[in-house]
Order: structure tokens, then C-alpha cells, then sequence
């Protein structure tokens, strides 16, 4: 089981490494995927955001081309390009042109719209307050012409920019670098409008060093360079070219608003730089998921089937490991009693056959030529009694020895009633009980020949007792029948002398003597405690009597 649990460890082990090395590997492929995949996708935003803007500062070159010696008091001097504009390009707010008038030329120009049909033909400032004509000493920009002409850019024209904020700086610019440029960001139209740039471009008569105005373009900025599907990875904002801490996006809807760039907030995943009307202009793109946490979440995910993979193996190991130990150790268990029951039939057999063989001799002595039938038949069936006799106290004790005691039974031997037992209650061994078993019943069965010379049956004592230590212990045995004598006795049998005086002495390995005294007939044997006792027997016999256990693993 130590070395199953070890293996299963092991196993669970290096599913726990791998587990986490997928997830490790999981997580970093997620981060990159992810970030390649966001890389791509706002490189080609910004891309399409370049051709766009390319496209629409081309449209204002191509438009301010199309003038040819123009009339700067004029009112219609789009109609030429209405088509042409229109074609190229219509998501424009509004193109306007814008004159570049000498003070003489204002009162001209009032007319003139007028003439077209402006709501508001009076020129006046960018706000539509009184501008004080007498008073300029040199041109000014106003707004002649706009596309297209609805209700509310039919007020428009009239107007002069040239001291807006925002778009008085840029005609400024435009005129002295001879080339489109770009407002900053602002409301269109009106003050809470949509918020786009103005595109102008000056237009120069052939030959002249100064414009004669400028063509410009309106663009929502949402449209222009914020739009985006709602499917995409990222959001992108315009970082305000006025205030760095600033910067512009656009809802669902397309309506932009300006935010301020919290400190410490999220950063944005990359930034981008695009060129239009002669200005760069900054584009942060942030992405819309967390692409660190959803790289923990499918490293989490990944970790998880390994860990419940690594558990469903190693339970489905442990099982199959546990079911084949199980297996193995019940046959191990089966040859193991196999084995140990072969021994055992084998030292059955041994014993049986000793059995036999000293009931075969009891026989023979017992029923020799010549002898009495009536009294050998009463002493082969005591002897045999008391072999039987021994043998079920061995067998109930597993073949592990009698005690000494449980020999003088009245079931074993005769007249065990008037036998006084003395001594140590000592476990004999199989061999020593059997012969101790014989020696009795034939001491206690020449016992009860007659009276005694004082009228009673002699009284027997058994006693017996263990002298000395360690390997020189000796068994001491003495019987003595009081109130007897030679002439009262039975005459011990052929058999009884053989088993008194050698069988049993040497059974054990000792010594016997008997003799008569005055009053009683005495019986003594010494043996070494080694072979009453027989400990080799012994061990061998708890040997075969112990449960098989498997070998440990």
C-alpha cells in the first residue's frame, strides 16, 4: 500500500506540474494571441482613419484647383463644383467658400448675397455682431458660399472669421503655408453642434502671391476619425491637440464629447499617430476586455481540466493498482495456505503415523502369546483410551502441548479419584504428552490389586517439580502409591516395564527408576525441561496453526 500510494502520489504529482505548466503556457499564448489580434485590428483602423483623411484633404486640393481667376464678391462661386464635390466625396457638414475681401469690396459683396438669397446679408463678425466697415484698413475672410443651402446655412454666409479662435488661426496658417490645414477640433454650425474640423484651402489666381480665399470642408470628427463597430476590440479617442490632458470620443450614437485623461486610470493599449491638414494628430486606442484577466481565466480553466483530469487517472490507477494488489495478495494468501496446508497434512501424517505406530505396538505387547484375553482386553482398551484421550487434548490445543494436569482426568486414566496431584501446571509438549499419557495409565492401572495390608486402597501421589535455571532446568516426576506393597501390587505387564523403564525415559531423554519402600511403590523420572517442554515442536506447530498474512509490499 506504501508503494501504491507513493506511485499515486507521483503520478498526481507530475499531473499537478503539468497542469500548471499548461495554464503557464495557456495564459502567455492568450496574452500574446490577444495582443497581436488588438495590434492588427488598430493598426487597421488606423490605416483606414489615413485613407480617409487622404482622401478628404485631396478633395479640398482638388477643389480649390477647380478655381480659375474667381470673383471674390460673388455668391455662387461653388456652383462650378457642386457636381464635382458631390461626386468625389458627400460626407462633408458643409463646404463653404470663403472670399478674401478688400474693404471697398464689402458693400459689393452685401449686395451680392443678397442678390442670392442669404436669410443675413449683412457682413458682420464670426458671432453675428455688427462689424464696423469704415473702420478696416485691410481684407478680411468672409464666408461668400456654402453646400449645401438649407435653413440652417442659409444664415451663415456673411460672416467674417477672421478673429474666430479657431478658424481665423487656420485661414491664417493655410494662407501663409499655401497648402490645406486643419482646425483644431470645434462645434459646427453651432455652439452645441456636432464636433468636427474645418479643412481650408487656399485658392491663389494664376500669378498672385496672395489667396483670393479658401475652399473649406466641415467633417464631424466622429465620423472623420473615431468610428468604430461595436464588434471590435477597442475604443479609440482623439487626445485634444490643445490640452494633452484632454481627449475626444464618441458614443454609440456618434455624438463626441471631450473627456479628461484620469491619472490613474488605465493606460491606453497603444497609441497612433495620423497626418491631416498638415498636423498630427494622436490616436489612443484602449481595449474594451481585460486581456490579462481573460488570459487568467482560461489558464484557470486549463488548470482545472488537468487537476480533474489528473484526479480521474489517478483514481482509475489507484483502482486498477488497488484491485491487482488486492488480487495478488488473496493469491498469495491462497498459495500461502495451500503451502501451510501441505505442511500441515504432512506433520499430520508424521504424527498419525508415530500414533499408529505405538498403538500398533500397544497391540503387540498388550495381546502377546500366552496372554491372559480377558485382562489384555482391559488393558488395550485403557491404553488406547488414553492415546485417544491425549490426542483430543492436543488437538484442542492446536498440537501446542497438554497440560501436565489436564493428564490425570479421570477420562485418561483409572482411579484418578485417589490420586492427590501436585506440581507446577506446566505445558508438556505433544511427544512428552503422549508418553506421559501411557506411563500414567499403566502406573494407575496396577494400582488396584486388592487391599493394602491396612484394608484400604492405596493412596497415590503424583508430584513433580522443575530445579535449575536456563538450559540446565530439570523435570523432576515422582509417584508413590502408599499402603502397598510387592505382595498387594498387580505384577506390572511386559508392555508397563518397557514403557516404565525405557520407552518413556527415552521418549524424554531422561532417566527412571522404581522400587519398593516399607509402606509405599515409588516411580521417579528426570528429564531435561528442553525435551518435556520441546520448544523446536512447539514453534513449529504455532507455525502451521498461525493465519496466513500476504508478504508486505
Amino acid at each position: 500500500m506504501v508503494r501504491l500510494g507513493f506511485i499515486v502520489g507521483l503520478i498526481a504529482l507530475i499531473g499537478v506540474l503539468l497542469s500548471g505548466l499548461a495554464a503557464y503556457r495557456v495564459h502567455d499564448q492568450e496574452l500574446a494571441l490577444d495582443g497581436i489580434a488588438l495590434a492588427r485590428a488598430i493598426d487597421v483602423h488606423a490605416s483606414l482613419v489615413q485613407d480617409r483623411l487622404t482622401e478628404r484633404e485631396l478633395l479640398a486640393r482638388v477643389a480649390s484647383g477647380l478655381f480659375k481667376a474667381p470673383s471674390t464678391v460673388k455668391a455662387n462661386m461653388l456652383q462650378p463644383l457642386r457636381s464635382a464635390i458631390y461626386a468625389f466625396k458627400t460626407d462633408f457638414v458643409v463646404a463653404a467658400w470663403i472670399a478674401r475681401l478688400r474693404p471697398n469690396e464689402l458693400t459689393a459683396a452685401e449686395a451680392e448675397l443678397k442678390a442670392a438669397g442669404f436669410t443675413n446679408p449683412q457682413i458682420r463678425d464670426f458671432d453675428d455682431q455688427p462689424l464696423d466697415i469704415k473702420a478696416l484698413d485691410k481684407p478680411i475672410n468672409v464666408l461668400m458660399d456654402v453646400e449645401p443651402r438649407n435653413p440652417e446655412t442659409l444664415n451663415i454666409p456673411g460672416r467674417a472669421f477672421d478673429r474666430h479662435s479657431v478658424v481665423g488661426p487656420m485661414l491664417a496658417q493655410a494662407m501663409a503655408e499655401a497648402k490645406p490645414v486643419a482646425s483644431d477640433p470645434i462645434p459646427l454650425l453651432r455652439i452645441n453642434g456636432p464636433v468636427g474640423v474645418v479643412l481650408a484651402a487656399p485658392v491663389f489666381p494664376e500669378g498672385a502671391s496672395e489667396p483670393a480665399g479658401f475652399v473649406t470642408f466641415s467633417y464631424e470628427l466622429s465620423s472623420l476619425m473615431l468610428t468604430n463597430d461595436d464588434s471590435s476590440l477597442f475604443a479609440v479617442a482623439l487626445k485634444d491637440p490643445r490640452d494633452s490632458n484632454d481627449e475626444f470620443t464618441a458614443n454609440e450614437q456618434g455624438v463626441v464629447t471631450s473627456r479628461a485623461v484620469r491619472q490613474n486610470g488605465p493606460a491606453p493599449s497603444m497609441v497612433r499617430t495620423v497626418t491631416f491638414g498638415g498636423r498630427d494628430w494622436s490616436l489612443d486606442y484602449y481595449a474594451k476586455s481585460n486581456a490579462t484577466v481573460r488570459a487568467q481565466q482560461t489558464a484557470t480553466i486549463v488548470a482545472a481540466i488537468g487537476l480533474a483530469l489528473t484526479g480521474i487517472v489517478c483514481g482509475l490507477f489507484g483502482y486498477v493498482a488497488y484491485n491487482n494488489l488486492r488480487l495478488s495478495r488473496e493469491i498469495e494468501v491462497r498459495i500461502g495456505f495451500e503451502r501451510r496446508l501441505t505442511a500441515v497434512i504432512d506433520e499430520l501424517n508424521h504424527r498419525v503415523k508415530n500414533i499408529l505406530a505405538v498403538i500398533q505396538s500397544i497391540v503387540t505387547r498388550t495381546l502377546r502369546h500366552g496372554a491372559d484375553i480377558d485382562v489384555a482386553r482391559e488393558l488395550l482398551i485403557g491404553r488406547i483410551h488414553a492415546m485417544s484421550n491425549v490426542v483430543t487434548l492436543l488437538s484442542e490445543s492446536q498440537w501446542q502441548g497438554v497440560k501436565l494436569k489436564g493428564l490425570f482426568e479421570s477420562r485418561s486414566i483409572p482411579h484418578a479419584d485417589r490420586i492427590a496431584v501436585n506440581g507446577p501446571d506446566i505445558t508438556v509438549s505433544a511427544r512428552a504428552a503422549q508418553s506421559l499419557s501411557l506411563l500414567f495409565f499403566e502406573l494407575a492401572s496396577h494400582s488396584d490389586e486388592g487391599l493394602s495390608l491396612v484394608g484400604k486402597h492405596p493412596h497415590i501421589v503424583a508430584n513433580w517439580e522443575v530445579t535449575g535455571e536456563d538450559q540446565d532446568t530439570v523435570f523432576h516426576f515422582r509417584w508413590e502409591e502408599f499402603n502397598t506393597s510387592e505382595a498387594t501390587r498387580r505384577v506390572d505387564s511386559d508392555f508397563g516395564l518397557i514403557l516404565l523403564d525405557r520407552v518413556a525415559p527415552e521418549a524424554l531423554g531422561g532417566t527412571a527408576k522404581r522400587y519398593f519402600t516399607d509402606v509405599s511403590y515409588v516411580y521417579e523420572l528426570t528429564a531435561p525441561m528442553d525435551t518435556v517442554v520441546d520448544m523446536t515442536e512447539r514453534d513449529r506447530t504455532e507455525q502451521f496453526s498461525a493465519p496466513v498474512r500476504p508478504a508486505k509490499k
